[in-house]
């Protein structure tokens, strides 16, 4: 018997008490959205300040849309986080060379449309994994018009299931269905932000506690 612990991220926090609340209930990764037309934008100075009480081993992970290398060391200035996450329409030059310039590993969301096949998304790792060290792994999202928070549910049986253990899994993700995502697809970390929250840039407690609940619940099921 295998038993396997999926990581957790939850994404776009902006208030103290949301952070404290994902720490608490377990969570392996927070992620803050440096996007400025995104309703859970925080400003670098504020996620600086909730950066410097971050425990030990609790990964910070900064959300970028179509930056360039100047506006991502700006925000790193305020606010170090340990990881990058582009989100929007940047090519592979421009994750890594960003990624090299301020020294940090990245992850890189994948919008999945209906038309996107498995194979699209072992061609995706397989050129990203190729391009060096900088790159930590793809995070598969759903495709709406903007960039993340969207809600959205994709097609789940596109992703390969050699490709699974490595992906983060995002997209409508809530303590309804994380159970069951979890514990069809064994991805590596899953990844919230709109499903544990009580309005846009709000999280809910409740709804996070749940939520990492209903991940352990699939975690402690044989595979």
């Amino acid at each position: 018997m295998t038993l396997h612990r999926t990581r957790i991220k939850i994404c776009g926090l902006t208030r103290e008490q949301d952070l404290h609340a994902a720490i608490d209930a377990g969570a392996d990764a927070v992620g803050f959205v440096f996007y400025g037309p995104s309703p859970r934008y925080i400003a670098p100075e504020v996620a600086g300040q909730l950066l410097a009480g971050l425990p030990a081993f609790v990964t910070s992970v900064g959300l970028f849309v179509n930056a360039t290398a100047e506006e991502v060391a700006g925000v790193l200035q305020a606010a170090p986080v340990s990881f990058l996450q582009f989100h929007g329409d940047e090519t592979l030059e421009h994750c890594v060379a960003i990624a090299r310039a301020v020294r940090r590993p990245f992850l890189r969301a994948i919008r999945v449309k209906s038309d996107t096949t498995a194979a699209d998304l072992l061609e995706y790792e397989r050129v990203y994994r190729a391009s060096g060290p900088w790159f930590a792994g793809l995070l598969l999202d759903a495709f709406i018009d903007g960039y993340g928070g969207g809600g959205k549910v994709f097609d789940w049986s596109l992703i390969p299931k050699e490709l699974a253990p490595r992906v983060v899994l995002s997209g409508g993700l809530s303590e309804q269905n994380v159970t069951e995502a979890v514990a069809g697809l064994r991805p590596y970390a899953v990844d919230v932000s709109s499903g544990v929250e009580a309005s846009k840039g709000i999280k809910d407690a409740a709804r996070i506690r749940a939520f990492v609940a209903g991940v352990r619940a699939a975690d402690a099921t044989p595979q």
